[in-house]
């Protein structure tokens, strides 16, 4: 019996390693990029630290700005230049715009409906076109910029209140920049989709689900590595995530609910001036009474607008706090931006959206802030057609990673890439759009940020009034140890520590 189990092992080892193999023959014949030799059964998996994109670009380094690496069963093809990005992203991009869906996100069927994860169709293109025309267009920006004048001025009112309380050191009491932004954040997404005031404790929540969904969703899933084995959830990943989609789902079935019970009671759709909820009612009114597939649902509903609080809220916050620690080490540059801002604002007390324009520095230092830090690191996509890059095969089915941060800390397109100097795009005429393949913060294509046009508005009013109306301080204990700038991967890569700085009143 011994001996019987001892050469049933034997022959599964060399099966595994003839089919390891034949792998290795397959990759060399179908010209993919080089990479690193794979191991059996874990592909490349020990190469890749807790911060995949810190790991693909030192591996990139190696083996070239396009390079093939095997996590478990999945094929990779990360890009790691701006041409290969180019090639990705434009070229290419009709090919390449699959999304590689994260087992996390089929929490309580979650990517069925959402934009983050759907393929380019029918379905996604409406999903985007809502966003797109009912939140993030000029028009709607434009009637909705008195909000954002209040969410601004909250938020800087908070932080009054905080800097009014004498802590250690004679300067005011901690403050938690990142929270308060975040809070400001989803507080202006849900009053723009609801039109209906945020109490505390739904506030808290959704925050708690925002901050904890982009962690969950950025943490390396067995189930996206080995398939095979994704329906038993072995983390429990997608058990965790769905538990806080049903969190937020039904939050927003109450509003929904609500919603229509006011619009039987006045007999009719929603008037002219129309929140996003009002728009999707009336759309789902309308496929009903012309017999349309049932598209825009509750499912869908939920979707969008869950998909609106967890991605749209925690990177923007994220961004923020990133720059506040950047202005922090570098005090001359935050003097600077202060005297800028004063000088352009005079007697007011917070930065509106007209004066963003006569503020090169602050949208410097923005830029600088995303290319050190970009809100997501990694793009992931899944070619739908084999194509072929720079002499290399991109087969169907594979994986393909854009690494916008090797790309922004490349020494060949940037000088002294690892220090935060603004001035580089003082003299630099370069845009986040997804023009510039050098500097793709938002993504590029047909994938780019649906919610960017905010979020640009919403970083320089933010970041700028915190500098107009304070001074910002470490506390002592940050003074002598040093402001902690250690990453943790996620949907947005956010400060592994999150510092509480000190303001007091200008």
């Amino acid at each position: 019996m011994a001996s019987f189990l001892l050469v049933s092992i034997m022959l599964s080892l060399l099966l595994v390693l003839f089919s390891h193999l034949l792998q290795l023959i397959a990759a060399a014949r179908r010209h993919l990029p080089p990479g690193p030799c794979p191991l059996p059964l874990i592909g490349n998996l020990l190469d890749i630290g807790d911060l995949p994109h810190r790991s693909f670009a030192r591996l990139a380094e190696r083996y070239g700005p396009l390079m093939t690496v095997r996590l478990g069963a999945a094929t990779c093809v990360v890009a790691s230049s701006p041409a290969t990005a180019r090639a990705v992203l434009q070229t290419h991009n009709a090919s390449l715009a699959g999304r590689g869906r994260q087992d996390a996100w089929h929490a309580g069927g979650h990517a069925e409906n959402s934009v983050f994860v759907l393929p380019p169709g029918r379905k996604w293109r409406l999903l985007r076109k809502l966003g797109a025309a009912h939140l993030f267009s000029r028009r709607k920006l434009a009637e909705l910029a008195p909000l954002r004048d209040e969410i601004v001025g909250g938020l800087l009112r908070r932080v009054a209140e905080r800097a009014d309380h004498r802590g250690g050191g004679g300067g005011g009491a901690p403050v938690d920049v990142g929270r308060l932004a975040l809070a400001a954040n989803v507080e202006l997404l849900w009053r723009s989709v609801f039109s209906t005031r945020l109490d505390a404790a739904t506030l808290d929540v959704l925050c708690d689900v925002a901050r904890e969904a982009a962690v969950l969703l950025g943490t390396p899933n067995i189930s996206d590595f080995f398939p095979a084995v994704a329906a038993l959830d072995l983390q429990g990943l997608r058990r965790r995530l769905a538990e806080l989609m049903k969190n937020t789902y039904r939050l927003v079935d109450a509003q929904i609910d609500h919603r229509m019970r006011c619009r039987e009671l006045r007999g009719g759709r929603g008037g002219e001036a129309m929140d996003l909820l009002d728009v999707l009612l009336d759309m789902s009114e309308q496929e009903r009474e012309d017999g349309d597939d049932d598209v825009i649902n509750r499912d869908l509903m939920r979707a969008l607008l869950t998909d609106l609080f967890v991605g749209g809220s925690d990177s923007t916050a994220t961004t923020v706090e990133w720059a506040m620690a950047e202005l922090l080490q570098n005090p001359e540059i935050m003097k600077t931006l202060q005297q800028e801002i004063k000088m352009v604002l005079g007697t007011r007390s917070q930065v509106e959206e007209s004066d963003i324009g006569q503020l090169p520095y602050l949208q410097a230092i923005v830029k600088e802030t995303l290319r050190l830090h970009p809100i997501v690191p990694l793009r992931l996509y899944e070619a739908e057609r084999t194509v072929e890059i720079e002499g290399h095969t991109i087969p169907i089915g594979s994986k393909v990673i854009v690494n916008a941060w090797a790309i922004h800390q490349s020494a060949k397109v940037w000088i002294q890439p690892e220090k935060f100097l603004p001035e580089r795009f003082i003299t630099k005429d370069i845009d986040f759009t997804g023009r510039h393949f050098e500097f793709i913060p938002f993504g590029s294509g047909r994938h780019i940020c649906i919610g960017l046009p905010l979020a640009n508005r919403m970083l320089h009013m933010i970041l700028g009034s915190l500098m107009l109306q304070f001074k910002w301080t470490m506390p002592q204990m940050v003074n002598r140890n040093g402001l902690d700038m250690a990453e943790k991967f996620g949907l947005a890569v956010s400060m592994a520590t999150r510092p509480n700085i000190i303001a007091s009143k200008m």
